[in-house]
């Protein structure tokens, strides 16, 4: 196990100094296109609630895609972590004001929304929009290294999906018996055609 952890490091360190290396330009371009790809696919157009991420600077952004959505009638949730147990809750949200600065620096829907419950509703139509620094060909990530993602996962039942920029995606990445791939990998390039 430590020489997984040990691997992960070593990747997610040596990807995060390569997506730094993205001027501003290209990563604007990648992510125009990849919410094209994503507004276009099958995937986001049958689904009525979407669970998403607030990107991080550095991270794919994609927010734009919530407002696409709210627009287009569909339910929207972003994340709130409790850093005690590396814990989420999504809460539902309609635009930037129902956001605050979380603990972690990045924004966060206030405590007072209505709330996701992963065991409540039907989830057949759910999808989870997942970050991660890289994937791999069979839809494994390694991300941040918090584990908050792992554990939400652990006990969702919609459609997981990746986004990440093409290049990012590579052969293989360490994964445990506990770690789980996402259902759809989406790139700037299309639906990535993952492998079993």
């Amino acid at each position: 196990m430590y020489e997984i952890r040990e691997h992960k490091t070593e990747i997610r360190e040596n990807y995060l100094a390569k997506r730094r290396e993205l001027t501003a330009e290209k990563k604007t371009e990648l992510e125009d296109k990849l919410c094209r790809v994503i507004l276009s696919s099958a995937t986001y157009r049958y689904a009525d609630t979407i669970l998403m991420y607030y990107a991080k600077e550095d991270e794919v952004d994609i927010n734009r895609i919530a407002w696409e959505a709210v627009a287009a009638g569909k339910k929207v949730a972003f994340p709130r972590t409790n850093p005690e147990d590396r814990s989420m809750v999504f809460h539902f949200v309609i635009g930037e004001d129902d956001f605050e600065v979380g603990p972690f620096g990045i924004c966060e829907p206030k405590a007072e929304l209505p709330s996701f419950e992963v065991t409540g509703e039907l989830q057949r139509n759910v999808i989870c929009i997942i970050p991660a620094v890289v994937y791999d060909k069979k839809g494994f990530r390694i991300g941040y290294g918090g584990g908050y993602y792992d554990r939400y996962l652990s006990t969702f039942k919609g459609t997981k999906v990746g986004v990440e920029y093409s290049e990012f995606i590579i052969p293989e990445v360490p994964h445990g018996r506990f770690d789980l791939a996402v259902d759809v990998l989406i790139t700037e390039k299309g639906i990535y055609p993952k492998k079993s």
